[in-house]
Order: structure tokens, then sequence, then C-alpha cells
């Protein structure tokens, strides 16, 4: 556990130095959501029933569950990269845990995922944004959203791992996009057709979105929701376990079996 520990540590700087060397990445990651707040809020806003204000209310929550989401397509393309490259081969060489190199990567992932959404979240309270919860539901929301990005880049890390090739990995990211699309992120689901409202609430961004909302002081979601939106925080904790127990063993096997 000490090796795995001292390992994992080594493996986290590597990851922070490799962002602290590709700034760009970093600076996107942070304004796209920013750029889709102010978009979607004053342009989208106008023409929904929801006003200009409330809207922006109901969508920070929103991408802020979109940008921990994001974890499956960062790390897919990471591992794929390193795969690729031939870097996890060296890897591999060296005299250190099997699962030091992914829970590195996953480690260093959520460091800076946590910092980049404070500027969201200071633009989304200067666009009318409220935690009307205090700050034993702020903690809670938050603590979500790690868990899920947490969840989604393990899950990113085995596909990436999987496809081992840059490209490959690429266009199946770039598909993940879909998936905020496909939920409550953007905006309510009480009226989209019943199959598509079905999937919608099924999809584990539903299920965080509506928890960090209630989290966050905002109105419960309908009673008459699929039970991962009407019971947002079981739901999110039971899809972002799901996920864990699913693709970090799967991702730890991977590597250690030298991608096979």
């Amino acid at each position: 556990m000490t090796s795995l520990a001292y390992d994992s540590t080594a493996m986290l700087g590597r990851q922070l130095q490799r962002i602290k060397h590709a700034p760009g990445v970093l600076i996107l990651t942070q304004t796209m959501p920013i750029s889709m707040l102010l978009f979607f809020g004053y342009v989208f806003g106008s023409a929904l029933a929801m006003p200009g204000e409330e809207y922006r209310a109901y969508l920070v929550p929103g991408l802020l569950v979109a940008t921990a989401a994001n974890g499956l397509m960062t790390g897919m393309f990471q591992a794929a990269q390193d795969s690729h490259r031939g870097v996890m081969d060296r890897l591999r060489t060296l005299p250190m845990s099997r699962a030091a190199v992914p829970v590195g990567q996953s480690a260093a992932d959520l460091l800076t995922t946590a910092l980049g959404m404070v500027p969201l979240m200071l633009v989304g309270l200067a666009v009318g944004w409220r935690v009307d919860s205090g700050p034993l539901g702020a903690l809670g929301a938050l603590g979500l959203l790690m868990l899920l990005r947490l969840a989604t880049t393990w899950a990113g890390l085995y596909l990436g791992l999987l496809t081992g090739s840059e490209e490959a990995a690429g266009q199946l990211g770039s598909a993940t996009f879909m998936l905020p699309l496909l939920s409550n992120a953007y905006i309510p689901t009480d009226h989209l057709p019943g199959w598509l409202r079905t999937i919608a609430e099924w999809n584990p961004i539903s299920a965080v979105a509506s928890a960090v909302r209630e989290l966050c002081g905002r109105a419960a979601p309908a009673a008459d929701a699929a039970w991962p939106v009407a019971h947002p925080v079981a739901g999110s904790l039971a899809w972002c376990g799901f996920l864990l127990l699913v693709f970090v063993p799967l991702a730890v096997r991977r590597y250690a079996n030298n991608g096979r």
C-alpha cells in the first residue's frame, strides 16, 4: 500500500508537469464552459419559457456536471496518447506498482478539474446563479461533481487503453459531446417525448445535474421523473459507484497486462 501511494504520487507529479507544459489545453477546458454559459444563457435562454436569469441559474449546475463528465474524453485521450507513443511500455519496465499510473493520472485530473471549475462558478454567480442551501449543500454538490469526474476519468482511461490509438480516441471522444445533450444538463426534460425523456433521465449526467441543483437549494425534480432523477443524490451515488466498480479493475488489469 505504501509503494502504491509513493508511486502514485510520483505519477501525479508527472501528470501535473505534463499539464504545465501544455497550458493551452487547460485554458481551453476552462474557457469553453464559460463561453457556453454566456451563449446558451443569453441566446437560447431568450427562446425558452424560463426567464433569462432563472435559466442561467438552471444552466450553471448542468455545465458544471458536463465539465465533470468530460473526464471520459480527457482520460481516454491521455491514455491512448501514452499507449500510442510507447510511454506506457516504458513505464511498465519500471519497478513500480501497476496501479500507480492510472491512479496518478486520475488524481491529477481531479485536482486540475477542481481548480478549473472555479472560474465557471464565479461567472455563474455573476450571471445570477446562487447557492441557497449553505456551505453543507455546496460541499455536497462539489463532492458529487468530483465523484463523477473520478468515475468518468477511470472509464476514459480504460477506453483509451482499449483503443491504443490517438486518432480512434479522438473520434470516440468527440462523440461523448452528445451525452450532455441527451440529459437535463441544458434543458428540462419535462416536455420531451416519452421515450426520449426516459433515455435522458436515465443518463448519469441527468442524475448528477439534478442532485447538484437540489443540493444548491434549487427546485426539486418532478415526482414523475425516472428513479435516478426523482432521487438524484441516491441515483448519482449509484451511477458513480457502478462506473468505478466496473472500470477501475478493468483499467488496472488492462495496464498491467500490457494493453491486452
